[in-house]
């Protein structure tokens, strides 16, 4: 198989490059900086592309996906997180993540898409967050990131399962990758917001980075198993944080629903 993964540099998109690759597959693997993966392409000469990629530019992403031949999975990773409470950020940090978490996998995926219908096969994986399920306060842009992609992704399962393309949406707690490292983002603290949630967030994350449970080379693993198997859910939730919180939002979301059914229904009539 031929995998496409966009951010190799780093994190869970560089864990996926060097994984597969052990594994005798085929990778394009893309990065703003294209010198970053000169070490996989030593390597695997003959198994690995490296094509520089900022998905913000529709022009390189044209341009990566026609070098990169016929994909047969496309991974969107490229994507960092912004910490801040909705009032602390800037127009520029906020345009900037929806750049890149949504409108640039959404920009990949389209490019990628008329090949794979004329195939009819392949497989599109959507990396989200347990941030796209449950938004943290603290985190709201980012969490407006995930939704959005979680939301347009749903769609397009339907909409390209008549062409025997599948997709699978990928919902990671926390890991031990760059995420609370160099791919995290801060907006200027509002004192007012120190002592609130947004705050005990900020605080948080500040002593997490390296410490979180999850290993990232068994969240790839995970993904990989799901890209071939043929019974893969849309969602796939990766760690235990994420499986407890996920699964005790949407109880909390079932139990809403029922209170307010009665009303919601009197409303049709």
């Amino acid at each position: 198989m031929r995998w496409f993964i966009t951010g190799s540099s780093a994190g869970f998109g560089r864990v996926m490059a060097e994984t597969l690759l052990a594994r005798g597959e085929t990778v394009v693997a893309t990065a703003r900086d294209p010198l970053a993966l000169a070490d996989l392409v030593d390597k695997y000469p003959d198994a690995v592309l490296a094509l520089p990629l900022d998905v913000t530019d529709p022009d390189q992403v044209r341009a990566a996906v026609d070098a990169a031949g016929p994909i047969d999975v496309l991974v969107n990773n490229a994507g960092h997180g912004l910490l801040g409470a909705l009032e602390e950020l800037s127009d520029e940090q906020i345009h900037e993540v929806l750049a890149v978490n949504l409108l640039g996998a959404l920009a990949v995926t389209r490019a990628v898409l008329p090949q794979m219908r004329a195939r009819r096969g392949g497989h599109i994986v959507q990396m989200s967050s347990v941030g796209g399920v449950i938004g943290n306060p603290g985190h709201a842009i980012y969490a407006t990131s995930k939704f959005a992609l979680e939301g347009a992704s749903e769609a397009l399962s339907g909409e390209v399962a008549p062409f025997g393309i599948r997709v699978t949406i990928v919902e990671p707690g926390p890991f031990r990758t760059e995420f609370l490292g160099r791919s995290m983002r801060r907006a200027t603290p509002i004192p007012d917001y120190e002592d609130g949630p947004a705050g005990v967030l900020r605080a948080l994350f500040a002593t997490q980075h390296g410490q979180q449970p999850g290993d990232p080379v068994r969240a790839v693993e995970a993904i990989i198993d799901a890209v071939h198997s043929p019974s893969a859910p849309l969602r796939l939730p990766l760690g235990r944080a994420a499986v407890e919180r996920i699964r005790a939002k949407l109880r909390a979301q079932l139990a809403d629903l029922e209170a307010c059914a009665e009303v919601a229904i009197a409303a049709d009539r």
